[in-house]
């Protein structure tokens, strides 16, 4: 259990190397969490890695210690948290609203969004985080990565200590547990004993192993195409078609460790329902038009039908998980409005490890931002409507400030109490902003049922104005539900580790305003360099590379449908059905105990997205439950305790994950940058095309060869890291 650092330490905490080190970190993770959900729609939570790669820099310079650690992972995580902004954004290319991610409604848009949901959870770290039993995993599993590095660096001033007999060293690295050169020299078997507990932790090394791999293997493939990046076959039963298909994203066997092996399997089952039941049925009904291949109608009818019988299981999984939550959710509202209204003493009589910002501060910054909101709204509709008339505009202006801001904030309540319930990462965020979208998009369809303001403009931009105001005014909802989602899972993380609130939650504003400023270019790279699935920005590009971007394809499509009244209703009912099966198999698995269980957001995920993208996902899970497996076994042949003698192991598979993710990722966006610079869709290409077959092979071949590396490395005795 981390040790907790009193409240008369004075440490250096929100220091300007931190932020700049944090800066740098939110760089790189928020980058590859962008592309990385373009891609796939995934993101991974970038808390722990940071405080690794924060130790490891940090732990080189006079002065460091757990708190300013916590500080870079607090700033680094918040960034990485906002870049699900990327799940409704690009909706408003999709549907031609706009040709680019123009940089300052952009940046306002996450900045807002993401400050509003550091504030409006403030209020609730006292009940929900100090007084409150709720678990948050990902928040004690950082603050257990920042004690271990704090343990070592201990270690080694304490050895310093013993050759030097230096007070001060010591007294600075130690934090709050300060042994003097007397105590170490009595009990050098203390000295002995901490280093011998910290030899082979993994560490940064790991990360930067996995994102060395990874970057090799991305360059290979996606720059020099002498490897190839996926590997399908089609095959036919009768008229029905069948595709065994599989991607050799790396980032997506990390993404897939850190799923888990019940949400991998999962997603294998969506993948058969789609591709081993759905595809194949609708092919053998569906004749093929002239010239069409078979491979070719099978797309076409994933991607016109099955994809929203996905759909419809995603949105019963995340109304569902919603249900269940519902009391929860009632008690986050209450405990946040009971909060807000609390008085809980002068600032500077407060311990220093219960210092909030002050609910003057917190009200001030929440008027200004709904202030600049308006204004980024009214903008957002001049630009669309110059001609909407006074009242229809500031009707639609003040009233999607007044449903973003309210909405949010009941949404932030919720958020918060389902992160420290279930953890971040398996909190439902996309189903949150399926609700929010539908809700949005059903209020713009009464107004214009009850105004004729629209009937005034032009037929297209009547069209698709409540199409975009809909997916725009979302986004600000995705965007403090995703903060809210992260920012209490942080101060939790504070909390154990001893450090000062209002200091932590100035870090996670930092951290906000990095991270939307970073993700509008990057956003613009991307979109530049690959294009988005249905929305290319020129001609010529290959469609083969766009983008999936499928969270906001699924939310543009739920809008259009709302206001064009053609949604495949048929085959969202199929799915909601799908859905309700699945989740009374769930609740029976539950009822039954052990860890048996089934996810049906996973399975939804498992239909919509291709088997290209499915596959690497369920590897991965695989793979952990092998490594998992192996590590059990071998604890028991020795008899050790198994979860002690996982624990480093899987830290440091957690660890390659993580890299494996952030390397390939990072090479995506430097790809992306050439392509931009270039106008070629494939500038580093060293083969033609008519090597794509062979290709193909080598690339099955390499990436099975680091499957295997990555297994026996996890497995691997432990090294210093």
């Amino acid at each position: 259990m981390s040790q907790r650092i009193p409240d008369e330490a004075r440490l250096p905490e929100l220091t300007l190397r931190g932020v700049i080190l944090g800066a740098v970190i939110t760089l790189l993770f928020t980058a590859s969490n962008v592309y990385l959900g373009l891609k796939v729609g995934l993101t991974f939570a970038s808390a722990i890695p940071a405080a690794v790669i924060s130790m490891a820099v940090l732990r080189r310079m006079k002065g460091a210690n757990k708190l300013e650690n916590n500080m870079v992972q607090t700033q680094a995580s918040a960034a990485g948290t906002l870049s699900a902004i990327i799940f409704v954004l690009p909706g408003l290319l999709m549907i031609g609203y706009w040709q680019g991610f123009p940089f300052w409604q952009t940046t306002a848009i996450c900045a807002i969004g993401g400050i509003l949901g550091v504030l409006y959870t403030i209020p609730l770290r006292r009940v929900m985080v100090v007084q409150s039993d709720l678990p948050y995993p990902e928040g004690i599993a950082a603050a257990e990565i920042l004690e271990v590095g704090s343990r070592s660096s201990r270690a080694s001033a304490e050895q310093e200590s013993v050759d030097q007999r230096s007070d001060d060293e010591s007294a600075v690295v130690a934090g709050p547990v300060v042994t003097s050169p007397q105590q170490a020299s009595a009990d050098p078997s203390r000295t002995r004993q901490d280093e011998s507990q910290t030899a082979g932790e993994p560490g940064a090394r790991e990360i930067l192993l996995g994102g060395v791999v990874a970057a090799a293997f991305s360059i290979a493939s996606g720059g020099l195409r002498v490897l190839g990046e996926s590997v399908s076959v089609w095959f036919s039963a009768g008229r029905a078609a069948f595709q065994l298909s599989t991607g050799f994203s790396l980032a997506l066997i990390g993404a897939g460790y850190l799923v888990g092996i019940v949400g991998g399997m999962a997603m294998l089952i969506g993948t058969l329902i789609a591709w081993g039941i759905a595809v194949p049925w609708l092919t053998s009904i569906t004749p093929l038009e002239a010239g069409q291949s078979l491979a070719d109608a099978g797309m076409a009818l994933w991607s016109d039908k099955v994809r929203f019988i996905g759909a419809g299981t995603i949105g019963i999984a995340a109304v569902w998980t919603l249900a269940t939550l519902f009391k929860p959710m009632l008690v986050g509202i209450r405990t946040s409005l009971g909060a807000m209204r609390g008085d809980h003493g002068a600032f500077r009589e407060q311990p220093r490890t219960d210092r909030d910002l002050p609910a003057g501060i917190i009200l001030a910054l929440t008027g200004v931002l709904l202030v600049l909101l308006t204004g980024v709204f009214a903008i957002f509709l001049h630009q669309a409507a110059p001609q909407l008339g006074g009242g229809a505009f500031w009707a639609l202006t003040l009233g999607s400030v007044i449903f973003a801001g309210v909405f949010g904030f009941l949404i932030a309540a919720a958020c918060g109490y389902m992160a420290g319930l279930v953890g971040s990462s398996s909190s439902p965020i996309s189903g949150i902003g399926i609700v929010a979208v539908i809700l949005v998009s059903l209020l713009l369809l009464g107004f214009t049922a009850v105004s004729d303001a629209f009937d005034a403009l032009d037929p297209e931009v009547a069209r698709m104005l409540p199409t975009a105001l809909a997916l725009f005014v979302t986004s600000v909802i995705l965007a403090v539900a995703a903060i809210s989602n992260d920012n209490l899972q942080d101060l939790k993380t504070g909390y154990l580790v001893g450090a000062t609130p209002w200091r932590q939650q100035v870090a996670l504003i930092i951290g906000c305003l990095i991270g939307a400023m970073v993700i509008p270019p990057v956003l613009s790279l991307l979109y530049n360099a690959y294009g988005f699935v249905g929305a290319m920005p020129r001609e010529g590009m290959d469609p083969g590379q766009a983008l999936a971007a499928p969270q906001a394809s699924l939310m543009t499509a739920i809008v259009r449908g709302v206001f064009s009244h053609d949604l495949e209703w048929t085959m969202i009912i199929i799915g909601v059905a799908i859905g309700a099966a699945l989740i009374g198999v769930d609740e029976w698995l539950r009822k039954r105990g052990g860890s048996a269980r089934l996810p049906v957001l996973a399975v939804g995920i498992g239909i919509y997205l291709p088997p290209s993208i499915n596959m690497p996902l369920v590897i991965g899970a695989v793979l952990g439950w092998l490594i998992d497996r192996r590590l059990r076994a071998r604890a028991l042949a020795r008899g050790d305790d198994v979860e002690r003698a996982s624990e480093l192991p899987r830290r440091r598979g957690v660890l390659l994950a993580s890299g494996l993710i952030v390397g390939e990722s990072l090479v995506g966006v430097m790809l992306a940058g050439v392509i931009g610079l270039s106008g070629a869709p494939a500038p580093l290409a060293l083969v033609g095309d008519d090597f794509a077959g062979t290709a193909q092979w080598l690339g099955l071949v390499v990436f099975i060869a680091v499957c295997v590396g990555f297994y026996r490395r996890v497995l691997a005795s432990p090294r210093t890291g």
